[in-house]
Order: structure tokens, then C-alpha cells, then sequence
């Protein structure tokens, strides 16, 4: 099923883009062990009380006293052939971690906000499932038909990453295969379940009730 509030991460990953404050994104932080910060994030979040499990990227933005602080969880990727959510993405699958939630994706640089959404889709072609929560909606990646639900009246986003034989069921709007990520935006259910059907990638935007 998918629902903004069934997911079951194993993981949280904290971005350093702007910390969400809405409940609905901030519930995944409640009872989750496994807190990875992403660089810089961890001074942000170990300053207002939180306890990292990892902190991981290329140590260009973390404090050197938080490096001196939390050498033990550290975990050092200088690749700079990626960003710090991947390479926190990529050591959680490396531990067999593959249900992931994102938080502080968006806000601040446009561009990072651009970047670390549009690879969702990416993560999810390597078998890991990540959300990104923001204070206004979650990001979901899907591929090929899928099932969704939400009340009736939620706005939605559609964003094509390939895929063909776009049509949906329980939308305001109808679908078709969009070659701009633009075309798809600022719909609305109009049933308590909607279904795309589609064959390959794409990106839902659900907006919270």
C-alpha cells in the first residue's frame, strides 16, 4: 500500500537542506535508532539535541570539533563524483538497509533541492526504497502500475522519469507521457485511491491532508 504513513523505514537519513517541523515528517525520527546525518547536517542536529548513529559525506562542512567529538561514527566518502545523500544512501545499503526516509532534502539551494529528489528514482532502480518528507508532502518513487491512497481532494504531482503508457484512475487530470517534469504537476485525487499505470520510472508528489 501507498500511503504517506505506511512506510516502515529502517533508516533516517538528514539532509542539509531545510529541517522539516510539520509532525507528519518528523514522526520518522521518534523510534529510529538509525540516524544518519549527512556532513554539515550533524552540526545542526547534534545542536539542538539530537544523537546521530552516523554522520557520513566528505567532512567538508562538519565542525572540526564534532569531527573531534564523533570520530567513532564518522564515516569518511571523499568521492566527489556524488553528493553526501547518496554516499549516506549508498552506506546504509551497504549494511542491508534498502526502506529509507529523507528528511531536509529541500530549501536553501535550489539546485541540491533539484538534485537530491530527482535521485529517488535512481536509488530505487538499485533496489532501495527512499522517501523524502518535506513540510508540505512526501516525495515516492515508483515504477511500472502502482496503487495509491490518500483522501479525496489531495493535490499531486506527477514527474516522469521514462516512463510510458502513463494513465492514471482517481485523477482529476488526465495523464499521458509527459516529456517535462511540468506537465504532470497540480492535480488532485479525486477518489480515496488513485492508480497509475505506466511502464518504467516516475516520481509521485503527495501533498499532506
Amino acid at each position: 500500500m501507498n500511503t504517506i504513513n505506511d512506510f516502515r523505514p529502517e533508516a533516517v537519513i538528514i539532509d542539509a537542506g531545510s529541517f522539516p517541523e510539520n509532525p507528519l515528517a518528523l514522526q520518522w525520527l521518534e523510534h529510529q535508532t538509525r540516524i544518519v546525518c549527512c556532513d554539515g547536517a550533524a552540526n545542526r542536529f547534534i545542536a539542538a539535541g539530537g544523537r546521530p548513529w552516523r554522520i557520513v559525506g566528505d567532512c567538508d562542512s562538519l565542525s572540526p570539533q564534532l569531527l573531534r567529538d564523533y570520530g567513532s561514527i564518522v564515516r569518511r566518502n571523499p568521492d566527489q563524483e556524488t553528493n553526501d545523500q547518496t554516499k549516506a544512501v549508498s552506506y546504509l545499503a551497504s549494511k542491508g538497509v534498502r526502506e529509507i526516509a529523507i528528511l531536509g532534502a529541500t530549501g536553501l539551494r535550489e539546485d541540491h533541492t533539484i538534485g537530491n529528489i530527482s535521485l529517488l528514482v535512481d536509488y530505487l532502480s538499485r533496489g532501495i526504497h527512499a522517501r523524502s518528507y518535506t513540510d508540505f508532502g512526501v516525495f515516492i518513487p515508483a515504477r511500472d502500475t502502482q496503487e495509491f491512497h490518500c483522501p479525496a481532494g489531495t493535490q499531486v504531482s506527477i514527474f516522469n522519469f521514462g516512463a510510458t503508457g502513463l494513465s492514471a484512475e482517481g485523477l482529476r487530470y488526465p495523464l499521458r507521457d509527459f516529456t517535462s517534469w511540468w506537465q504532470g504537476t497540480l492535480n488532485e485525487t479525486i477518489a480515496p485511491t488513485f492508480r497509475i499505470h505506466a511502464s518504467g520510472p516516475y516520481l509521485i508528489f503527495i501533498a499532506y491532508p
